[in-house]
């Protein structure tokens, strides 16, 4: 394990990446908490103005700091991402399982993935928001939604081959409960695929509600995330670029560093790969 960390934290852009993340977390977690200016709290007095040493990275129309409200719209946009990956992973995980296992419900799963799949993410997003109506936990579903095809499309085909292997063929012989080998023989040996699927559904996630919020059909604009951000300073963008500029750093920076994270996982894990490195 050690031997594999050192690794894969040699790799500049993978390291780049990684703490870019940790960096962004941290900062999200507490500046908002040790801030002097308050995200929320408006002062017409210092409406637009520039970036200064008193506000970092200028104020947005209402005279609030952007420095501070870009961390909070971290803690909103990465919870977010980190909740899509989580209920698409362990959906995703269910359905190719049973898809890949049992060969009945094979077929019936992967029509429904088929036609999931056949719609643009973001419009998909867009539908099933407009359904469920405009909140934070309603984006996160909508999301999940979204990404679970993904996820189940790669388990399947992950189980397909290693149900076939003489291990899953010796556990049956030996009379060991399908629960048992699904999870523990099958499920074991395909989290590499799966780990780094779901980073890059985090970066999809992240891009994806900035998307939906920059449309209006996102989080509610009270919430400061990235996109609600730039949605709400595109008006004001011929005179304070700032309000657009340092939001979309920001998302720009997250997903940028996941879909590095994602491809030092990828070549590491996969052993055709990890042998030219």
């Amino acid at each position: 394990m050690f031997a594999f960390l050192s690794k894969f934290m040699r790799r500049k852009l993978v390291m780049f990446g990684v703490v870019s993340l940790v960096l962004l977390a941290v900062l999200a977690v507490v500046v908002p908490l040790t801030s002097p200016y308050d995200s929320s709290a408006l002062d017409i007095m210092a409406r637009l103005q520039p970036p200064s040493a008193s506000h970092w990275f200028g104020t947005d129309e209402f005279g609030r700091d952007i420095f501070t409200r870009v961390l909070t719209g971290g803690r909103y946009s990465l919870t977010i991402g980190a909740l899509v990956v989580v209920i698409s992973l362990v959906a995703g995980v269910l359905m190719g399982l049973c898809a890949g296992f049992f060969k009945r419900m094979d077929a019936p799963i992967m029509r429904v993935v088929d036609a999931m799949m056949s719609f643009p993410d973001i419009l998909l997003a867009i539908a099933l928001v407009a359904i469920l109506g405009s909140s934070l936990i309603n984006v996160v579903l909508a999301l999940a939604i979204v990404y679970t095809p993904r996820v189940a499309r790669i388990v399947r085909a992950s189980t397909l081959v290693v149900r076939e292997l003489l291990f899953v063929e010796a556990a049956r012989a030996l009379g060991v409960s399908t629960v048992r080998i699904v999870f523990f023989h099958v499920l074991g040996n395909i989290l590499s695929p799966i780990l780094v699927q779901g980073t890059f559904i985090f970066a999809y996630a992240i891009l994806a509600e900035a998307g939906l919020s920059f449309l209006g059909v996102g989080v509610p604009p009270e919430l400061p995330t990235w996109g609600t951000m730039i949605s709400s300073g595109q008006a004001y963008a011929e005179q304070a670029i700032w309000l657009v500029v340092f939001p979309g750093i920001a998302i720009v920076l997250s997903a940028l560093s996941l879909q590095m994270v994602g491809d030092g996982l990828r070549d590491m894990l996969d052993p055709r790969l990890r042998k030219s490195l």
